[in-house]
């Protein structure tokens, strides 16, 4: 009996000893998430592969579109999609293009095309996933892509323009090896362009023709006019034409009738932050420096207006800055206003004028320092001397005339022009051939 008792307890002590059997418990409850996490990876995979798919294929869709550029711009785009896999309106399939989309710089004149679609689920619903459609009774998942472009063809701003309406046969010429810094800007000329030596340091050197080398009403009576006249090498005018020491003008039209002559150094004051800003119009006359400087104060601005009438007989008007001194050369530095009608224009010749708007600068006589548009629309403008940014004014400058002639140490734009937007100037802008390209 004894020996029955101690056989039975070492059978007990042996069974909960033994081990045997026990891996396969824990792998049966270790099976469960692993086979979830084994069916949640490979359906993640597959929707990753399908939506690169999708991408691959708006992507192409995009640039199509973009390139193709006309009304039928979403033809193109679903044409491209069909031949990547994803035909539009197929298999729950659906591809929308848009030329409305926003672009990188604020304009809403890029092309999108966004491509969707649904994929079964494979595994996924061993973890309790559901999809978020059911399609045709089975629950799927919905997937998605979206590209962005730019069109081929994008506005780029100008920053000498050369209209050419006298019919010269190169609207832009340069000779020697001007110093010029047109920091990237670019120049366009309605017949051609000849740069020698010096590319302008311009972007785009456009023109109808061919381009080479280049980048990339007065209150007072007309007969009434005081016009300067000459003394052996001297220039005067009467004495309420002379300007020196300060220069103070009002809100809207200042004007002056005849030839302008400083006898000395003058500052122009005008009211700050108008959007009324000051005009000075000079009828039938010129502005002679005279070897001295005319500025515009710190915060004042204006818009310089050349003006005026049909020249009377025996008589001809010039109506264009001028440095008929003999002594070192004139500077004129004028900032142009920020805002109003006025709005970033420096120097204005009359479009009725046709005569005597001309402009040479030589050496540095005069030196033009100015911030904003000089627009002189048949004015043949030949500079050898030195045009900048204003002193006071901000780093633009724009230069529009019939055509250009550029030779020996013209300096032109030394310093940075990119600030034009800033100094309140909408630049001229020519569209060009280019290549589509994804921006999103």
């Amino acid at each position: 009996m004894r020996l029955s008792v101690i056989s039975f307890a070492n059978q007990i002590r042996r069974l909960l000893a033994d081990e045997r059997g026990a891996i396969s418990v824990i792998m049966g409850v270790l099976m469960i998430p692993l086979v979830g996490a084994l069916a949640i990876g490979f359906e993640v995979s597959n929707w990753y592969m399908t939506t690169r798919d999708m991408q691959n294929a708006a992507d192409a869709a995009a640039v199509a579109a973009a390139t193709n550029a006309k009304s039928n711009y979403d033809i193109e785009a679903k044409a491209v999609a069909a031949r990547y896999g994803f035909v539009d309106g197929a298999n729950s399939i659906t591809v929308a293009a848009s030329n409305t989309a926003a672009c990188p710089g604020g304009t809403n004149t890029c092309y999108s095309v966004t491509i969707t679609g649904f994929v079964p689920l494979l595994m996924s619903q061993i973890v309790g996933f559901q999809g978020d459609a059911i399609v045709n009774g089975t629950r799927e998942k919905r997937l998605s892509s979206v590209a962005v472009a730019k069109a081929a063809t994008q506005p780029e701003e100008l920053c000498m323009v050369a209209l050419a309406g006298s019919g010269a046969a190169q609207g832009i010429r340069t000779n020697g090896a001007p110093v010029a810094n047109m920091n990237g800007c670019n120049v366009m000329s309605n017949t051609n362009a000849q740069c020698n030596g010096s590319d302008l340091g311009a972007g785009f050197g456009l023109a109808h023709g061919t381009s080479s080398g280049c980048g990339v009403t007065c209150p007072a009576g007309t007969s009434s006019y005081p016009q300067e006249s000459k003394h052996g090498n001297s220039y005067s005018v009467a004495a309420t034409n002379q300007l020196s020491g300060t220069l103070s003008l009002s809100n809207g039209n200042n004007f002056r009738c005849g030839d302008q002559m400083l006898t000395a150094d003058t500052v122009i004051n005008t009211p700050l932050g108008s959007t009324d800003p000051a005009v000075l119009i000079i009828e039938n006359g010129q502005l002679d420096l005279n070897g001295h400087t005319l500025r515009t104060s710190t915060g004042s601005a204006v818009t310089l207006v050349f003006s005026g009438t049909p020249d009377p007989p025996g008589l001809t008007y010039l109506h264009a800055p001028t440095d008929n001194t003999n002594g070192s050369g004139g500077v004129l530095d004028i900032a142009a206003p920020k805002l109003g009608p006025w709005s970033g224009v420096a120097i204005y010749q009359d479009p009725s004028l046709t005569t005597g708007v001309d402009v040479s600068a030589a050496g540095n006589s005069p030196t033009w320092n100015i911030t904003g548009l000089v627009y002189m629309p048949h004015a043949s403008v030949q500079l050898k001397g030195a045009i900048d940014k204003a002193t006071a004014g901000t780093s633009c400058l724009v230069l529009i005339a019939d055509n250009f002639q550029l030779s020996g140490n013209a300096g032109i734009a030394k310093t940075d022009i990119g600030h034009c937007h800033d100094a309140g100037l909408t630049m001229p802008s020519a569209t060009i051939p280019g290549r589509s390209a994804l921006v999103l």
